[in-house]
């Protein structure tokens, strides 16, 4: 089948805008993590989210004004305006020049997300009921599959053009099936991603309620988000976008494109028992890793690290760890783990693509970010969680992992391009 290469990354997270300054950010152990300022959250139980830095005088903060014309601003949701963002920066990134007929029929779009334009539709409800009116731009500004679409039309892409929508796994999905595409001879090149943008009264309150965030560090933000550590009591809302481009290994070549790396594995499976808990003995996201490793058609001993789901939640974490050390039961070395999380907070729906990028940017540097907060580590028979500092590694396989509400569970593999 089509070998497939990454040839692309927009990064817009809680860390900055540009996937150089998140590398900068990420790397130096920087938290993205602040006092919620998007609304005031004096009455909410939970205070602290990630939120994209936005504002003058903030160095890599986001501008929409910079990379969306004014006349759309007011017209979408800020999901689709971190979307249009970071696939600014993935298609510059790429060198692509612009996509003609009849290169755009092979050329698609796909961009998950969890919840699309929840603040939009919070925003519009409570007008609604004081004066009756509703925005034209109301369900094009605020639905999920727009995020695609407007990317789909500025750059002409009109091939596959859709999105996927599995709860915290979206993104991941997304960027597995743009791989199938172009694996499958069904598209030359994708830009795919996800998009999130959920920090909202509705989203923090509605997460609450479900014992999903955490609400003991709000005099601490920076140390609320503690993927693996034993103090964990919830995860950290995030919001931002990354995009990738998808090429085809031959289209890649013939454009002189330069390759950042080649994905090589993409696994998928459900864990069937539960619409927010993960099955207690891990064997949803050690099905959905092992396959993805079929997939691409490696053993557990030559993946060098994975970039964890891991969220921070009391259960969640508890059964990842415990689905890597049965993968990895046989490996004569432990397998180096780290979350992101810990500095972006979860992005949901964007969560895996977020950390597609990093796992990129980490097989092109041979530096593996390390968890911040991680004081006392779950206990783990095969797992060497990376803390303190980053990890000079030379890398050639990562491993990313995406779960979600639903018992949705993605795995993908990233491989260090090699001719």
């Amino acid at each position: 089948m089509t070998r497939v290469v990454v040839t692309g990354i927009g990064l817009v997270t809680p860390l900055g805008c540009g996937s150089e300054t998140n590398w900068n950010n990420l790397i130096s152990g920087k938290s993205g993590a602040r006092k919620i300022s998007k609304f005031d959250p004096t009455n909410f139980k939970c205070k602290v989210a990630c939120e994209v830095p936005q504002g003058e005088n903030i160095q890599g903060a986001f501008n929409a004004y910079e990379w969306i014309e004014k006349k759309e601003i007011k017209k979408i949701d800020e999901f689709i305006k971190f979307a249009l963002a970071a696939g600014k920066e993935a298609f510059d990134h790429s060198d692509i020049k612009n996509i003609e007929d009849p290169i755009s029929y092979r050329s698609g779009c796909i961009i998950g997300s969890g919840m699309g334009g929840l603040p939009g539709i919070e925003n519009t409800s409570i007008d609604f009921r004081h004066d009756k009116r509703v925005s034209p731009f109301f369900i094009t500004g605020r639905i999920i599959n727009m995020a695609a679409g407007y990317l789909s039309i500025n750059y002409n892409l009109k091939g596959p053009s859709y999105s996927t929508v599995s709860a915290c796994a979206s993104s991941a999905h997304a960027i597995g099936e743009s791989y199938r595409l172009i694996q499958h001879g069904q598209a030359d090149l994708m830009m795919t991603g996800g998009s999130e943008a959920t920090i909202s009264p509705i989203g923090i309150e509605g997460f609450t309620a479900c014992k999903a965030l955490s609400i003991k560090n709000n005099e601490s933000p920076e140390e609320a988000s503690r993927p693996f550590d034993e103090e964990r009591d919830g995860f950290v809302m995030g919001e931002g976008a990354s995009i990738l481009i998808l090429e085809s290994l031959e289209h890649a070549i013939a454009r002189n494109a330069k390759i950042l790396c080649e994905i090589t594995g993409y696994g998928m499976s459900s864990d069937a028992y539960h619409y927010t808990l993960p099955e207690p003995s891990g064997d949803g996201a050690f099905r959905a890793m092992n396959n993805c490793l079929k997939d691409a058609s490696i053993l557990p001993s030559e993946i060098d690290y994975i970039n964890a789901h891991g969220t921070s939640t009391p259960t969640g974490d508890q059964i990842e760890a415990i689905a890597i050390d049965r993968l990895f039961s046989d490996n004569k070395d432990d397998i180096c783990v780290s979350s992101t999380k810990s500095q972006t907070g979860h992005l949901l729906g964007a969560a895996g693509a977020v950390e597609a990028s990093y796992s990129i940017l980490s097989l092109l540097n041979g530096k593996l970010p390390y968890n911040l907060n991680l004081n006392n580590e779950l206990p783990s028979k095969k797992i060497h969680f990376i803390r303190d500092e980053p990890l000079d590694f030379k890398v050639k396989n990562i491993l990313s992992n995406s779960f979600g509400f639903g018992g949705t569970n993605v795995s993908l593999v990233f491989t260090k391009y090699n001719a």
